[in-house]
């Protein structure tokens, strides 16, 4: 066995899927890794500033065999101003700024997709969290240099190829646990929303399908949990109204013990993300006995095995709004359909992923 390691893990954007992934990473792998954060806000700034905050507040780095950090931290500032005593690092990719949809009535700030580029430089290693994120991280990166007006700089496509993998990030539940097989058919289906309450996420989407539902006669009941980082979107506030008692559960749950405990009680997982890279809430919410029901683009036709795709995927609202109908109303005939898809998600559980990435580290270093 390899002997163990020490890294120093530097995450600027301590919330959601990085702290998800952060802290599964140090709690399996078999190698020591300490972890310094800064809380999950304000994370232009955390891209601008986060490197000059961390190289005056981390530990000595001569302690450490490899440093890890992820996108939103400038990495080529952190290894400048450490002044050529940073160890080998790796950058786990969860998103990049290039590719992310904008928020209504903002702007492409370029800065921060060169950013992107020269964190991926600096890195000796660099991980996407999807096939589908690799992907179009090459596509649109040849675009963003020939913004240039001069003196493009195209050598960096293959610079940065050269150094990349794609690991799936770990999901944090038993690898071989079955879903229960308990179903009543005296409450209307349970139908959860466990993604981040924000404009990529499409909520407004989301509630036009139940809206067409209910008008369609059929019921159901709905769980609106995922985090919420600054103010209430509009979609939710009329929802809230809208939705009345049909709604057992409004905002983020603190307790993981509580929010798992949702979504094993949830019968449907609807997704209409704008941006979805990897997608750790529907994976969970598939894996505690969820049947989804999600566009088929973004990273989902990846995630989800090929011989799903008719049942799960959407190729359109009206499609969407079709196939939430005869879950609903038909729940019951798709028991074997949610049992066979739990079970594939066990794939993704730490246990199962976790030698790939000690691996990955221990290259880091050799």
């Amino acid at each position: 066995m390899t002997t163990e390691l020490k890294f120093l893990f530097l995450e600027p954007f301590f919330g959601g899927s990085h702290r998800e992934f952060a802290e599964g990473l140090i709690s399996h792998s078999r190698h020591c890794i300490d972890l310094v954060t800064l809380p999950a806000r304000f994370w232009k700034w955390r891209m601008r500033g986060a490197a000059l905050h961390f190289v005056k507040k981390a530990p000595s780095l001569e302690n450490y065999h490899g440093l890890i950090t992820t996108d939103l931290m400038s990495l080529a500032d952190f290894k400048a101003l450490s002044k050529g005593v940073c160890p080998p690092a790796l950058v786990y990719f969860h998103e990049n700024q290039f590719t992310y949809p904008l928020a209504p009535g903002e702007r492409m700030d370029y800065q921060f997709g060169f950013t992107d580029i020269t964190t991926a430089l600096a890195a000796d290693r660099v991980i996407f969290n999807s096939q589908t994120h690799r992907d179009t991280f090459f596509k649109a990166l040849p675009n963003l240099i020939k913004m240039m007006p001069e003196y493009r700089p195209g050598w960096v496509v293959d610079g940065i190829r050269s150094r990349v993998d794609i690991l799936y990030p770990g999901c944090r539940f038993p690898a071989k646990e079955r879903v229960a097989d308990d179903f009543s058919r005296e409450l209307p289906p349970l139908i959860i929303w466990n993604h981040r309450w924000e404009f990529d996420k499409n909520p407004a989407e989301f509630f036009q399908a139940l809206d067409a539902v209910l008008d369609a006669g059929a019921e159901f009941r709905l769980a609106l949990l995922g985090e919420n980082c600054q103010t209430v979107p509009k979609a939710f506030i009329g929802a809230r109204e809208r939705y009345g008692v049909r709604i057992v559960q409004y905002g983020y749950v603190e307790s993981r013990r509580q929010y798992i405990n949702w979504l094993a009680q949830g019968s449907i997982v609807i997704s209409t993300a704008q941006q979805e890279n990897f997608g750790i809430s529907v994976v969970e919410a598939i894996r505690y006995g969820c049947i989804p029901l999600l566009p088929a683009r973004l990273a989902y036709p990846e995630i989800i095995p090929a011989r799903y795709h008719p049942a799960v995927l959407y190729r359109s609202y009206q499609d969407l709004v079709a196939k939430l109908l005869d879950r609903i109303i038909n729940y019951s005939d798709y028991l074997n359909l949610r049992r066979a898809l739990s079970k594939e998600m066990g794939g993704f559980a730490w246990e199962n992923t976790i030698d790939q990435y000690d691996l990955e580290l221990e290259k880091l270093v050799s």
